[in-house]
């Protein structure tokens, strides 16, 4: 096999069987050059990646099987439909003319199958009555017998229109021509009404992700140029009206105004932007016009990424929607198996007539559908992907997000996601004559030249501008700290072993934090502590971890041990590792991942710059995304994008939330079919009872599903 592969993304557009998405993915998956694959009911998407010199013939060869297996569906490529599952319009769903046309002629056989009944009621020739049946017959199943014909000729057995045309054409046999058409029509009814909700769903997640815009206002020479977001280069200037959205992103150049950022964050309080800070394509502007200077082409912005990763997110399937998917290879095999044992043992056996178990093996094919199984649980793992955006939280894979319901052990990286990774003065002591306006003066010119955190820091408290003309004979003692002459007197700043080195005496400080000691000409003034301060919800979002079940909160850092034991303290923390490089802490995670008990994770959380290694490592890695923070985006598996510890609340809100509907689905689907199984096997169960144990349950189901996009008060509330 080539070693150079290629990725291709198709839609299916009237994909309309939940069981036929999986046996394609099946099929293509058997193709020489085949790398990996998936077929995606929900989002009506195939995705491949293929070796480069046999990607042409593996597409057409896949066209072929998915036409084969549900005729009418064809692959059309993304770059032919840039839309992809967020189309506005709720393309590419079934579109209009296949809806029209489906339930015309199911509206045309209940018509012939309402005569048939009335006439049979009042006993009117039974020829003309059994003609109508037929007729009814034909125009709600004519479909399903052609294709079972395809499949059967192809080697296809065990699929749904297997099943149901010999389920009907047996009851035809049998002479209960009224249950026969009956099931046709009602099982094509059911099906159209499944993937009509399902259609609702993704229309519903297209409405959460309806954050990319439709056009731009190119700034030109002489006016204003309505085009596409993407068209535009990178260093041209764009107007954002009151009420648009940004198209992409860039820095406001002119302008101020209050953006609404919940689309991509969340975050339900607009935020003020300004000359020189950075929007986003995505946030909605609410009052004030912004000029902005583009600083990303469209397909490289914040907006695009996340669409992306959205759209592909339901290839990377959970487990139980895996062992669903064998499960029902296995199931409609073995239960049309004993179909037959039932039809045939008891008449030859037992001598029975053959009518009756005849029936009874019939009521069994109708029920033995595992549509509503495959249909409604990715429904509900796509439903809690979009879910979880609404508050903010961007998950790549149902996957994750079934892990994300079980986690025993959750791993924090310490600056940056439980800190704001922001240094500021907590303290200012001065010493002898000196006051803290004065030492904060006196420092702050000092470090007026180093770019260093904490000179930065100092400054920024200094808050008054500095008058550098005073300053002369700037150094900077790396290590060590600044040497400067200010006005005259020779000022020193930095850590102990500057004093030392300079022979200072000086009072040591034992506050929390980074600690700048000031000497002025050869005698102690005093000292500065700066601190990285804890985020707001740091403390209430692990505190609620731990009522959530988590069970081992682990901290790790690379800061000293004083800093780190007094954080660990005053969060919680089970346990905290310091001083530590990026190969330590992939160790740690390493050995944490050996200790936790079995079928539970491990999740990691950090800033998703510099923690790259240990997202990688860990059964779920969550990264403080922040808007616009790619490396985050690229390298975990969960962002949270407000850039907010409390929204892992809500995603684990929403994880729970989705575990429990999705199993909700399995007992009752599998329930219903197995009481109807055994109802039907002794002759109780008849077919209309078999039709909603396959086609009412499977509806019930995928509503069911639909309620995972409905985010609780206290889910909203994280």
């Amino acid at each position: 096999m080539s070693d150079v592969s290629v990725k291709k993304e198709y839609s299916l557009p009237n994909l309309s069987c939940a069981n036929c998405a999986a046996k394609m993915e099946d099929e293509i998956r058997k193709l020489d050059g085949v790398i990996d694959i998936s077929v995606v009911f929900i989002s009506k998407t195939l995705t491949m990646e293929l070796a480069a010199d046999k990607a042409d013939a593996i597409v057409e060869q896949a066209r072929i099987i998915i036409n084969e297996i549900e005729p009418g569906v064809v692959a059309i490529d993304v770059l032919e439909n840039p839309e992809g599952i967020f189309d506005k319009k709720g393309n590419p769903d079934i579109n209009n003319n296949f809806i029209r046309n489906k339930v015309s002629r199911l509206g045309l056989s209940g018509v012939f199958f309402g005569a048939a009944i009335i006439l049979g009621h009042f006993n009117i020739s039974p020829y003309i009555t059994i003609h109508l049946y037929i007729i009814s017959y034909l125009l709600s199943g004519g479909g399903i017998l052609l294709s079972a014909s395809r499949n059967i000729l192809k080697g296809r057995l065990f699929d749904e229109n297997f099943l149901m045309s010999i389920a009907t054409l047996g009851a035809f046999a049998i002479g209960y021509f009224d249950e026969g058409v009956a099931v046709m029509l009602f099982f094509q009814v059911g099906m159209l009404l499944q993937n009509l909700a399902a259609g609702r769903s993704r229309r519903s997640i297209a409405a959460l992700m309806d954050i990319r815009p439709d056009t731009a206002n190119l700034v030109i020479n002489d006016g204003i140029k309505v085009v596409s977001p993407t068209s535009i280069k990178i260093g041209e200037s764009i107007l954002i009206r009151p009420g648009e959205k940004v198209p992409l992103d860039g820095i406001v150049v002119e302008g101020t105004s209050m953006v609404d950022t919940s689309a991509l964050t969340g975050e339900s309080v607009p935020r003020e932007v300004l000359p020189g800070n950075d929007v986003l394509a995505g946030f909605i502007n609410r009052n004030g016009a912004l000029t902005v200077l583009v600083s990303k082409e469209f397909g490289q912005s914040t907006v695009a990424k996340i669409l992306n990763m959205m759209q592909n997110a339901s290839t990377k399937k959970a487990p139980t929607e895996n062992f669903i998917t064998s499960f029902a290879r296995y199931y409609t095999p073995v239960v049309t198996i004993i179909a037959l044992l039932i039809a045939l043992i008891p008449p030859l056996l037992f001598n029975q007539l053959f009518a009756n178990w005849i029936y009874r093996a019939l009521v069994f094919l109708v029920v033995s559908c595992p549509c509503a199984l495959v249909l409604s649980i990715p429904l509900g793992f796509f439903g809690g992907i979009g879910a979880a955006s609404r508050v903010g939280v961007l998950v790549k894979g149902s996957n994750y997000l079934e892990a994300l319901g079980n986690i025993n052990t959750m791993v924090f990286d310490k600056t940056g996601t439980l800190t704001q990774g922001v240094f500021e003065v907590t303290k200012i002591q001065p010493h002898g004559d000196y006051n803290n306006t004065e030492l904060l003066h006196i420092a702050a010119h000092a470090e007026a030249h180093s770019n260093h955190p904490i000179a930065v820091s100092i400054r920024k408290a200094y808050g008054n501008n500095l008058n550098t003309s005073k300053i002369s004979d700037f150094e900077e003692i790396a290590g060590y700290g600044t040497k400067a002459v200010v006005d005259g007197r020779t000022i020193l700043i930095g850590n102990s072993k500057l004093m030392h080195m300079a022979n200072v005496v000086y009072k040591t400080s034992d506050d929390l934090g980074t600690t700048a000691y000031i000497a002025v000409d050869g005698q102690f003034a005093g000292s500065i502590t700066i601190s990285d301060m804890l985020k707001p919800n740091a403390l209430s979002t692990i505190s609620r971890l731990k009522a959530f079940g988590v069970k081992k909160l682990v901290m790790l850092t690379g800061d000293n041990k004083t800093i780190a034991e007094a954080t660990a303290l005053e969060l919680g923390f089970d346990a905290t590792h310091y001083e530590l490089l990026p190969d330590q802490k992939v160790s740690i995670v390493e050995g944490l991942l050996r200790e936790k008990p079995p079928k539970t994770k491990l999740a990691f959380v950090g800033d998703g710059i510099n923690d790259a290694p240990v997202l990688a490592r860990a059964d779920v890695g969550i990264a403080m995304g922040g808007p616009g923070s790619d490396a985050a985006i690229e390298a975990a598996d969960i962002v949270l994008m407000a850039d907010d510890l409390k929204s892992l609340l809500g995603a684990i809100s929403v994880s729970r939330r989705t575990k429990r509907i999705v199993w909700q689905n399995i007992v009752i689907t599998l329930g219903v079919k197995v009481i109807v199984l055994s109802l039907g096997a002794f002759g109780v169960a008849s077919m209309w009872a078999a039709v909603f144990a396959d086609v009412g349950v499977a509806l019930l189901a995928v509503l069911n599903s639909l309620r995972v996009i409905h985010i609780s008060k206290s889910e909203k509330a994280h």
